[in-house]
């Protein structure tokens, strides 16, 4: 058989085994919460479910690219996202402990009414359309170039298997999924690093020396993680719907696990691209490595892509099905065929954009930008603060996220050169901004509520 036949095996048989280790989920708290017979998930079930839920296709296919532009450092600079699992998870406990909110949405719902809810849901409703089209794309790559028959047969029978088995238990059946998927990821990961190391020389020495640790060279993107990562988490309700699934210690503890699991493993795998960039490839740095050493390597690369676009997009569809009837309708008789119904329309629109052929990584980047206004909202959430400060922040984060794409910061505002100075830039003071415009109305409040006093 050739190499196009088995790479179409992998894919159905993944996906075969997938839906084979899926529960059927009668109960709604199994469905939306991710229980099993209203058994909370434990560490090692939820630290699980956040490592596979972010090392998706997408993001190790980034971390690739970036370990082929600028070395170690490139992986170090795209695992600095990964703060955000720490960062959620504090905060989140907090909000649970001593706020007592039961989710994301009570929480502005209490604070900030009905219309922050709404301007909320349209920005994570952004990013998980996102996270179906960007995975998909990674997936399809493999199986032909862009605009093929192949390339679009791929996606279309990729996410309709996907949909098949997430249909099946929701939530639940996400949780039990991602313990095989990041097994699998696991495997794979070696096998491929067991392939790429020994043939550098020097080994992993060389690739962990590789880089230059100045900003035109990778830092630059490595503080804009880290500015991002106190807004970016909780524009993403797969991480977030998580942190309230499970006891508040239970939660706290998976997040800051989930954090040095899942940088630790960007970091390794943005050696496939160091390893590319040393031996003269061309990128895409995950293809052009998977030919050089031959089908085996293909095969699992393909294999370890198939594994975590689906623990990505099956999370998603759950994350919709939740955000739809139990955060905004709040259906107190929640209905599973509504849900598997609304599950099926977010895998049609979030496929629609793969037409359009979209930029994977500048999703990311962009996408980071435009909430940037939601960190204060959290970061500051146990204060008093009125409703303007919520509009104001992130109005002002979005607006900065449009700049971002429709004009080009002019050189002379630069702080830094090379690849990503004017993110940076952007990010920066667009996130003094938010700060500043959140902040303000609570001053003027807390000032006038003493004069009338």
């Amino acid at each position: 058989m050739d190499t196009l036949t088995w790479q179409w095996i992998i894919l159905i048989a993944v996906n075969v085994i997938l839906y084979w280790a899926s529960p059927w989920s009668h109960k709604a708290n199994d469905f939306f919460k991710g229980s099993s017979n209203d058994k909370q998930p434990n560490t090692f079930l939820l630290t699980s479910s956040l490592v596979i839920t972010w090392l998706f296709a997408k993001s190790i296919t980034n971390a690739a690219d970036l370990g082929y532009q600028f070395g170690i450092v490139g992986g170090v600079a795209y695992a600095g996202y990964y703060i955000s699992f720490m960062v959620a998870g504090i905060i989140i406990y907090f909000m649970r402990t001593k706020g007592g909110y039961k989710s994301i949405h009570q929480f502005l719902q209490h604070k900030y009414g009905q219309g922050a809810i709404i301007l909320f849901t349209v920005l994570i409703g952004f990013r998980l359309l996102n996270e179906i089209w960007s995975n998909t794309m990674i997936v399809g790559s493999y199986f032909g170039e862009k605009g093929s028959t192949g390339y679009y047969s791929a996606i279309l029978v990729f996410t309709a298997l996907t949909l098949a088995y997430t249909l099946k238990g929701g939530m639940r059946t996400s949780i039990i999924t991602d313990l095989i998927q990041i097994a699998m990821f696991a495997v794979l990961m070696i096998i491929i690093l067991g392939l790429i190391i020994p043939r550098t020389e020097g080994g992993f020495t060389t690739i962990a020396q590789s880089g230059e640790w100045t900003m035109s060279q990778g830092l630059n993107l490595f503080f804009v993680a880290l500015i991002q990562v106190l807004s970016y988490p909780f524009h993403d309700p797969i991480l977030t719907d998580r942190g309230f699934i499970s006891t508040p210690k239970t939660t706290l503890k998976s997040y800051v696990l989930a954090t040095f699991i899942g940088g630790g493993c960007i970091i390794l795998f943005s050696s496939v691209g160091t390893f590319a960039a040393m031996n003269g490839l061309n990128a895409p740095a995950t293809l052009e490595v998977s030919k050089l050493l031959g089908i085996f390597m293909l095969l699992a690369m393909n294999t370890i892509m198939i594994t975590s676009a689906a623990a990505t997009i099956d999370s998603t569809f759950t994350s919709t099905s939740k955000l739809v009837h139990l955060d905004l309708l709040q259906e107190r008789d929640l209905s599973i065929t509504k849900a598997r119904w609304t599950m099926v329309t977010i895998a049609v629109l979030g496929t629609l954009p793969v037409l359009f052929n979209p930029e994977i990584l500048s999703a990311t980047t962009i996408s980071g930008t435009m909430v940037l206004g939601l960190a204060p909202v959290f970061v500051f959430w146990h204060i008093d603060a009125p409703k303007i400060s919520y509009y104001l922040s992130v109005l002002a984060g979005i607006l900065f996220g449009l700049l971002m794409v429709f004009y080009p910061v002019p050189e002379r505002f630069l702080l830094t050169d090379g690849k990503y100075a004017d993110l940076l830039v952007v990010n920066l003071v667009g996130t003094i901004v938010c700060f500043l415009l959140f902040l303000i109305p609570v001053f003027f409040v807390k000032k006038n509520a003493i004069k009338s006093s």
